[in-house]
């Protein structure tokens, strides 16, 4: 089901008047398709975070300015290096007949042979890239590793996908792999005290031997 976003017209304006946008929880943005053309839009700031953090793939269904509602997706997201700060959002007005490249997340699930054995689970990618009609993007995709055991591994091709979704991401590309368990190595501090027990050791036969070296002479 598509997310609803209501935009705001936003007619050209200063740096200094997009600035003082942003202070007021808005983000400057556009959105472009064969539609809309060009269209400068503000986003609600807080809205567009929660839309980031569970639907960053997925279909929205947004109600643009003289145009009225759309079907578009996320094309860009533009953050300031340094703040993270949201600076300006590209979106891509879509035709829900024509088939859309977009990136669906992979959901990891069983507990794998060898992680029971001892192994580690190590994932290498959580999302792929697929191409499909708008209405057959999946929320996510499933991977079952519970029969890998310790050494195995599973390439992106080994997913299983429906017809009407063309995988675009490398078939080759390692997508999650069983490791050996590590072996415990001594700790530094316990080499250390063995170290420090043979020195005082060691110490104790030469004060001994030299004691000893004394009383022979005293005896003489």
């Amino acid at each position: 089901m598509a997310v609803t976003v209501r935009a705001q017209s936003r007619e050209n304006k200063t740096k200094g008047e997009i600035n003082e946008m942003r202070k007021q929880g808005m983000v400057p943005a556009v959105v472009y398709g064969k539609k809309v053309g060009v269209t400068p839009i503000a986003i609600d700031q807080k809205e567009f975070m929660a839309l980031l953090r569970g639907h960053r793939h997925a279909i929205i269904e947004m109600e643009i300015p003289q145009v009225g509602k759309q079907p578009v997706m996320i094309n860009e997201v533009q953050r300031d290096k340094l703040t993270r700060e949201l600076l300006h959002i590209d979106f891509h007005q879509i035709n829900m007949d024509e088939p859309v490249k977009t990136v669906v997340a992979l959901d990891f699930e069983g507990e794998a042979v060898g992680v029971k054995e001892g192994g580690i689970l190590q994932i290498q990618r959580h999302d792929i890239e697929i191409r499909c009609l708008p209405q057959n993007i999946p929320t996510s995709v499933k991977v079952d590793v519970s029969r890998l055991g310790i050494g195995d591994n599973m390439l992106v091709g080994d997913l299983t996908l429906p017809e009407e979704i063309e995988l675009k991401s490398d078939p080759s590309e390692l997508l999650v792999t069983i490791l050996m368990p590590q072996k415990e190595e001594p700790a530094a501090e316990v080499v250390a005290e063995e170290t420090e027990g043979k020195t005082v050791a060691s110490e104790g036969a030469v004060k001994a031997a030299l004691d000893e070296a004394g009383e022979k002479s005293t005896v003489s």
